[in-house]
């Protein structure tokens, strides 16, 4: 995938993009051959992009004494091109970019030496910044590689960014999409609005991360333009960690909801019920009861499971599942087996595992 162009026209199409687990092995050393694994898993499965260095990859790798940054994006971005020239389908490469400004900024021209297509902008490392300030910040990463803005929920390390910060935000020149998961409507509605006011919504794509409304936001139309007559704003994908498993299923899901949008409205009600099956699962993946402090090791409990990871290890050897969510997750594995991918995973894991 070559200029911002082309870039915008993939992600206004709509498509899933996982977030990119860590593969590592019982020393906690990056295990190269399941993260290949994981990759190939993602691109054979139809995710139109794959997102790297983000929360789900583990925030710590991007601390230089770990050493992981390059060699984690080196690898998805030398797997997803080996998939591209095999089939011709392009995957976006999207790198997760954190930090200050300098560091953010060294990122930013890794990801782009190693031809990642846009960064998902963390700012995290900002908390105590005025909106001015962090605009400047995401000019300056703008100015080296396209951006995608990323509105992260406070439970996990993200800061309240209010309406205002969205309308300056989404004047960037470089900016491609905002990935939205404060999950909360209020804030979801802020960003949404943001961009109808901006009038980019036919180069800006939205892209949710709210994995408790996560159908619901692909399905719905947001009326909130300026005017009566103005269209509607919609989300065009996700980019998030819970579609980090069961893949498929994601992509069949997103299908789903396209030709729901475009033939078949009736269907409508059905995805709402698969929508909150769907939240339920999270629930227990990600850890609700417990302020989400399992979230990483719930995804990798799934891949575990399914042979794609030896283990459910971490970089912080304390950061596990927390007491009952292993029960949860059996529960919700029982209850919702046509979530799952697990047949489609099981006659392909000898391939990607090669």
């Amino acid at each position: 995938m070559s200029n911002i162009e082309t870039i915008r026209k993939s992600l206004l199409a709509g498509c899933v993009i996982p977030a990119h687990p860590l593969a590592l092995n019982a020393n906690r050393k990056l295990d190269e051959w399941r993260q290949t694994a994981l990759t190939r898993y993602y691109c054979d499965a139809g995710a139109g992009g794959v997102a790297v260095g983000v929360h789900t990859t583990q925030f710590a790798i991007h601390d230089p004494k770990t050493g992981l940054l390059e060699p984690v994006l080196r690898l998805a971005a030398d797997t997803v091109r080996m998939h591209e020239q095999k089939t011709g389908r392009s995957v976006i490469k999207v790198a997760g970019l954190c930090g200050p400004t300098d560091q953010a900024s060294r990122e930013a021209v890794l990801a782009r030496e190693l031809g990642y297509d846009a960064g998902l902008l963390s700012l995290s490392a900002l908390r105590s910044a005025s909106n001015a300030g962090i605009l400047e910040h995401c000019r300056r990463i703008a100015d080296v590689i396209p951006v995608i803005g990323f509105y992260l929920q406070p439970a996990v390390g993200g800061r309240l960014l209010e309406y205002e910060f969205w309308r300056g935000f989404l004047e960037i020149e470089n900016v491609v999409a905002v990935k939205i998961a404060p999950f909360n409507r209020y804030h979801t509605l802020d960003v949404v609005r943001a961009l109808a006011a901006s009038g980019r919504y036919r180069e800006l794509a939205l892209y949710t991360g709210n994995d408790d409304n996560l159908l619901v936001d692909l399905l719905a139309d947001f009326p909130v333009g300026p005017e009566p007559s103005s269209p509607p704003m919609r989300f065009s994908g996700g980019l998030l960690g819970q579609w980090a498993v069961w893949t498929q299923r994601a992509v069949e899901m997103l299908e789903a909801v396209l030709q729901c949008r475009n033939q078949a409205p009736g269907k409508a009600l059905e995805l709402l019920a698969v929508s909150n099956q769907l939240t339920d699962a999270n629930a227990a993946l990600f850890d609700v009861r417990h302020a989400f402090a399992g979230c990483i090791a719930g995804l990798h409990e799934i891949l575990r499971r399914q042979g794609l990871l030896e283990g459910r290890w971490c970089l912080d050897p304390h950061e596990d599942l927390s007491p009952g969510q292993m029960e949860e997750i059996d529960r919700v594995c029982k209850c919702y087996p046509h979530l799952t991918d697990d047949a489609f995973v099981q006659r392909n894991l000898s391939t990607w595992l090669s």
